[in-house]
């Protein structure tokens, strides 16, 4: 967690160039395109964490046979 101390420390300054960087690296054409996929990769990194915690609860639940 010590890595991302330094996001505490961000304000609306930073985050105003940060999207205007955003903005012209993609211009504004490519930006809901651009955000339509992040979101869906955020979905589905939402999904196999909770796929792993399911298996990790039914490994503990139920232990291999030796």
């Amino acid at each position: 967690m010590t890595m991302l101390a330094f996001i505490r420390n961000i304000g609306a300054p930073e985050v105003l160039i940060v999207l205007v960087v955003v903005l012209l690296l993609f211009g504004a054409a490519k930006l809901p395109q651009l955000a339509r996929s992040l979101g869906a990769s955020a979905k589905e990194f939402r999904k196999g964490v909770e796929e792993g915690a399911e298996d990790d609860e039914t490994s503990t639940a139920n232990p291999p046979p030796d």
